[in-house]
């Protein structure tokens, strides 16, 4: 058994290895669903963290193809805001989000309140929150996304997720933030 320390080289090595399989080929990723998602010859999205302070503004994809740089630089925004530690961040994730903009026809700035989690900082969350972080999370993933949207009353941002059917979505009202993510098609 390898020394515990090799774990996170691994753990992004295998997400990277993941991540450059979904870039070098996108056509395997294209299903009718995903399909409808690109909309358009260029796909953008705009960021403000609410733990970072820093803002974000980019086309992230070109028809069929996501941009690498534009990858790199999400991946690094979107990072565990407790360790600083980065992980590879799910591009259909991005899709959901700009197709969320389009069904509510907003220009906002997405705020983002948590997007990748390191195994360490979820299993602290857990065991110093009273409930509402999963065991498993996909933010560990980097496949999930707590969210809001100014001048988009909060349960309206909930029902347009939940109308595209694109993955989980979680209602979050007393917190201010609803959780989208790319895993099975859900919501509480």
């Amino acid at each position: 058994m390898n020394p515990p320390h090799h774990a996170p080289r691994r753990r992004w090595l295998r997400q990277a290895a993941t991540t450059t399989l979904a870039l070098a080929l996108p056509g395997l990723a294209s299903s009718a669903r995903a399909a409808s998602l690109n909309s358009g010859p260029e796909r953008a999205l705009a960021f403000a963290h609410t733990h970072t302070g820093e803002r974000l503004s980019l086309v992230y994809a070109v028809g069929d193809h996501y941009l690498n740089d534009s990858l790199f630089s999400l991946n690094h925004f979107l990072r565990d805001h407790y360790s600083g530690e980065q992980g590879v961040m799910d591009p259909r994730l991005f899709d959901l989000l700009h197709r969320l903009r389009l069904e509510l026809g907003a220009s906002q700035n997405f705020e983002v309140i948590s997007a990748y989690r390191s195994p360490s900082t979820n299993e602290h969350l857990r065991a110093t929150r009273a409930g509402g972080v999963a065991k498993r999370s996909l933010h560990m993933d980097g496949r999930a996304m707590d969210i809001r949207l100014p001048g988009v009353p909060l349960a309206d941002l909930r029902q347009a997720a939940l109308s595209l059917r694109l993955g989980g979505v979680g209602y979050y009202p007393r917190e201010q933030f609803v959780h989208v993510d790319t895993g099975p098609v859900r919501h509480w």
